[in-house]
């Protein structure tokens, strides 16, 4: 006698259509119904250098299936805790258009999938593009309480304006340090030379920006990192994959060497879900054509669904 789970299709990892985590994919954005909606922002025109986070979203979502096994979440031994179980249910909505060339647009369209996620009463978990996605998914907090913006990256993307950019991806923590609603930003593994000048380092810890590189990081260990975060803010987390070190994340357009390994970001994530309210997620910069092993795509979904065990774990033991 077939017991429960030997009952339907195996369905195993690489089979199927490749949704965030193998999750039911919603396209009807008025009638999101989920803990959690991932949306995808496969826009690159913000790069600098090297495109091609464009295609990062859809890298992801094909890595993240190799998580889905089993139907009744996933056993971490080390915490005795099973993560996102049947109790935590996530949705993937697609992309948001992206008009090719078009800028303001495309924000506006990306901006408008997580407000959409915001009212449905979601947590919102935005697939990048390059890391200029996070302002639309900033902007769209508006007018919904005060956040604090932990950012994980080696640049510390603070630049004001450049040659009339405003909206590229070296601008994003400036762009929120402007909006009312953002209380200030902790900045994690920003290192060695950097796209932003000494002046927009001066310019980011006048508007509230406490950057820390990862020997400082490390310096202080995980513990002395969450304490440089405000008691009770409620946190946005943007993770730049270029915050963890090329060589376990070659896939991105600006790699700098020296960066973080993934349990050092995956205990501060840890922490940062039991001590504060999560509100937001972004994760930028997978440019897969850079990795033909695809192992920094599996990193970032690693993380993610990881990061997203974390946060409903915690809500379900605050209560």
């Amino acid at each position: 006698m077939a017991h429960g789970y030997e009952t339907g299709r195996l369905n195993l990892p690489f089979v199927g259509i490749a949704t965030f985590g193998k999750r039911p994919y919603v396209q009807d954005w008025s009638a999101i119904k989920a803990d959690a909606a991932i949306l995808g922002a496969p826009f690159d025109f913000g790069t600098q250098f090297r495109a091609g986070a464009r295609f990062g979203p859809r890298a992801i979502r094909e890595a993240s299936t190799l998580f889905s096994f089993g139907h009744a979440g996933a056993y971490d031994h080390e915490d005795d805790v099973t993560y996102l179980g049947p109790d935590v249910t996530i949705v993937d909505i697609g992309d948001a258009d992206i008009v090719h060339t078009d800028t303001e647009q495309s924000h506006a369209n990306i901006e408008t999938g997580v407000r959409a996620i915001l009212d449905a009463g979601a947590l919102p978990v935005t697939l990048g593009g390059d890391h200029s996605v996070n302002i639309p998914c900033i902007r769209a907090f508006a007018g919904r309480g005060p956040i604090h913006i932990l950012q994980i990256d080696a640049h510390l993307d603070f630049v004001d304006v450049r040659h009339g950019v405003r909206h590229g991806h070296g601008n994003p923590m400036r762009r929120a340090a402007e909006q009312e609603h953002v209380t200030g930003i902790t900045a994690l593994g920003i290192r060695n030379v950097s796209s932003t000048a000494k002046d927009g380092y001066e310019a980011a810890r006048a508007m509230g920006d406490d950057i820390l590189s990862v020997r400082q990081a490390r310096a202080l260990g995980v513990e002395g990192v969450l304490a440089r975060i405000p008691k009770g803010a409620r946190l946005y987390v943007t993770i730049d994959i270029d915050g963890f070190c090329p060589s376990i994340a070659p896939g991105t357009g600006t790699p700098s060497h020296g960066g973080f390994l993934y349990y050092e970001v995956l205990e501060i994530l840890q922490g940062v879900a039991r001590a504060h309210q999560i509100v937001g997620v972004d994760l930028v910069e997978v440019a897969p054509d850079y990795d033909h092993s695809g192992s920094t795509a599996i990193l970032a979904a690693q993380v993610l669904l990881n990061f997203l065990g974390f946060i409903f774990h915690a809500r379900s033991t605050r209560g």
